[in-house]
């Protein structure tokens, strides 16, 4: 059986029918970059408590840059300019890694918008398209990734909670080499499994030395795409998937597999042909985010997943 990871949110938690069979096919994921500290606790007890067979992954937010203390979402106009403050981003030294002309993608790319002004306050922003930006959504400028710190300080924390409750797996965020890997592993405790997340030019670039210090890997289609651009993530998918066979490895992808599930009971017939090409090209296992975290039919997600995989199993016997 191919594992499942399943995003923990209010989908599930509010959801008081729902049930899965076989609980120890699914990892049930807790994101790290939602919460306060003591959110991300109880929602590891929640899981815990409630699928009592299942794996849990805490997964840290790593060195993305987020919009921070946002009350309300800053409304966009295209052509129109809009600031953002030092202080409204997780990384105070945001504004010292952009210059004029830079252009950031914003909320898994879905927002565009290239820097006018920059100051120690704030940068002056003219958006590329129409919408709003709101809290704890990311930003990415290119290039830049390699200017951060591998960890920022709630990364810390997590991996503090991760090693009191004793989770099963840690995601590591934004891996550039196995150096990061090796920082990480230093303050983890021992029985915590690393998946460590390939987001990154330089991951695909270290993918070799990445998988030689690991067991598992997980290939988030989305902020990779942000890096490399859209038309590029198919060749880099297929690389890293031989190569994660090759070495004997386990290999996870992530990012919209259903998201036509999101708001509709059925998923697209593009979502099936992708799903069943992931897992026969030899994928271990898939994860699905806003899907079951707040979408509207997360049990029908798994069910869709679960028939994909029964009807693969078919065709081999």
């Amino acid at each position: 059986m191919k594992k499942v990871i399943v995003t923990l949110g209010p989908s599930i938690i509010n959801n008081g029918n729902f049930r899965i069979k076989d609980e120890s096919n699914y990892i049930f994921r807790v994101n790290g970059a939602h919460g306060d500290l003591d959110q991300v606790r109880e929602n590891i007890l929640y899981i815990r408590n409630t699928f009592k067979k299942a794996e849990v992954l805490l997964d840290l937010p790593g060195n993305k840059i987020r919009t921070s203390g946002l009350a309300e979402p800053i409304p966009l106009q295209k052509n129109k300019a809009f600031t953002l403050q030092s202080h409204q981003t997780t990384y105070s030294e945001f504004h010292r890694l952009i210059k004029k002309g830079d252009e950031i993608l914003a909320d898994d790319s879905t927002l565009r918008f290239v820097a006018e002004e920059v100051n120690d306050r704030e940068i002056v922003f003219i958006s590329c398209s129409n919408g709003a930006l709101r809290n704890n959504k990311g930003l990415h400028a290119r290039g830049i990734n390699k200017e951060l710190p591998f960890l920022f300080e709630r990364d810390k924390a997590l991996i503090a909670i991760a090693n009191e409750l004793k989770v099963d797996f840690i995601g590591l965020s934004f891996v550039r080499t196995a150096q990061d890997i090796a920082e990480s592993r230093a303050l983890l405790a021992d029985g915590i499994e690393v998946i460590a997340k390939v987001e990154t030019k330089a991951a695909v670039d270290n993918v070799n030395d990445i998988l030689r210090s690991v067991n598992y890997i997980l290939i988030d289609r989305g902020d990779l795409s942000t890096e490399v651009g859209l038309e590029k993530v198919p060749a880099y998918q297929k690389f890293i998937v031989e190569r994660g066979l090759f070495y004997n490895k386990r290999v996870f992808l992530a990012t919209q597999f259903l998201k036509n599930m999101e708001d509709k009971p059925i998923p697209s017939i593009a979502e099936v042909i992708d799903l069943t090409n992931t897992f026969k090209m030899g994928a271990y296992g898939i994860q699905l985010s806003e899907e079951t975290a707040i979408g509207q039919y997360p049990m029908e997600c798994l069910d869709v997943v679960a028939r994909i995989i029964r009807e693969i199993d078919s065709e081999i016997k």
